[in-house]
């Protein structure tokens, strides 16, 4: 698997970094809506070479929150975001798609044949028909507590995501946040930990009620601290945490804690991307609601990152984006061809691309 941490389950493969290729498709970005257009694109038998970031396919689901459950993915009533990543590579296995991990897109420009050519920053080039954009909001960084020598704790006693529950098990923890993800984290992980306070700069919340009723519960049954300040100091010899000063109008106080969670939110950013020389509108790519398709013929943008009139930011809508995009991918692909519409489920020939005949 040259290196990929992909489950077992799902072998894929992994180019090295470097070289030329060619292929039929280009998609930039390896979540879940980028993955689930390989599929669509397979059963039109295009070829898909993925660019991504990250070291690994699965997005902000496999980075931010692959144990977090969503709720709202067709036939599955609760599966986390590592579950969905696992069973998408499960299902465009068929297809063979080659990943390009740890690399950001660079560069994008036509050549005289009408083909793209995307270069990445680590040198590789690859050349296609088409362009599939699916890179959720762009490259994701956190905003993070504007603390005195915060990034000497990072990785050991700071985090801003939750990639494995077990790490916090037993642990001193403060959540600092108000919205989902810091109400989310602080219910789930209340039964693991030594000791739970959640801080924020005041007894609002923007996450959902439920969560917040929830918490409240568990504060007033003794079983976590909710306290109203604001972080001012992390104190200890870093990369381990001791305590953590919290002032507030009726607080101040070091709350002893040796693990810090901070949830304030992502900073969004297109990156190269922006420098394609599509249109914009407010850092997001617009496209028509038939093909997906951008300003630029023969580049298509699916999932978080486009806009147009009605959009909903849900990887059930990227799912049905991709496949709109794959009936017009095709007739670039293919012009000398006729695209036909057919049902996996009567189709033997769609059956044999799956290996299910």
């Amino acid at each position: 698997m040259d290196g990929s941490t992909a489950p077992a389950s799902a072998p894929i493969h992994v180019a090295p970094p470097g070289g030329r290729h060619e292929t039929d498709a280009i998609i930039v970005g390896a979540g879940p809506v980028g993955l689930f257009a390989v599929f669509e694109l397979g059963l039109l038998d295009i070829k898909a070479h993925l660019v991504d970031v990250l070291d690994r396919p699965g997005g902000q689901c496999a980075e931010l929150y692959p144990e977090k459950p969503i709720y709202d993915i067709p036939a599955w009533p609760i599966i986390s975001g590592q579950e969905l990543t696992d069973r998408l590579l499960e299902q465009i296995a068929p297809f063979h798609p080659v990943f390009h991990f740890n690399q950001m897109a660079t560069g994008l420009s036509k050549g005289e044949d009408g083909k793209w050519a995307l270069e990445t920053d680590d040198g590789t080039v690859i050349r296609a028909p088409v362009v599939i954009i699916a890179a959720g909001g762009g490259s994701f960084q956190p905003k993070k507590p504007p603390l005195a020598g915060l990034d000497g704790f990072e990785g050991e006693s700071v985090f801003y995501a939750v990639k494995k529950m077990e790490r916090f098990r037993g642990r001193k923890l403060v959540i600092a946040g108000g919205g989902d993800s810091a109400l989310d984290w602080t219910i789930a992980l209340q039964p693991l930990v030594e000791s739970l306070t959640l801080v924020h700069r005041r007894d609002d919340f923007r996450a959902a009620p439920h969560s917040v009723a929830k918490m409240r519960e568990l504060v007033a049954a003794g079983k976590m601290r909710l306290v109203i300040g604001d972080l001012k100091a992390l104190n200890g010899a870093a990369p381990n945490l001791e305590s953590i000063r919290v002032e507030g109008k009726d607080v101040a106080e070091d709350l002893d804690a040796d693990t810090l969670l901070a949830f304030y939110g992502l900073t969004m950013k297109l990156g190269p991307v922006a420098e394609f020389g599509l249109n914009l509108h407010e850092n997001l790519i617009p496209v028509d609601t038939e093909k997906f398709e951008t300003s630029t013929p023969g580049i298509f943008a699916i999932g978080d990152i486009n806009h147009y009139p009605g959009k909903l930011k849900l990887i059930l809508s990227g799912f049905h984006e991709g496949a709109l995009m794959a009936q017009q991918a095709f007739r670039y692909i293919h012009p000398d061809r006729k695209l036909r519409f057919q049902y996996t489920t009567s189709s033997t020939d769609l059956q044999k691309k799956l290996g299910v005949a």
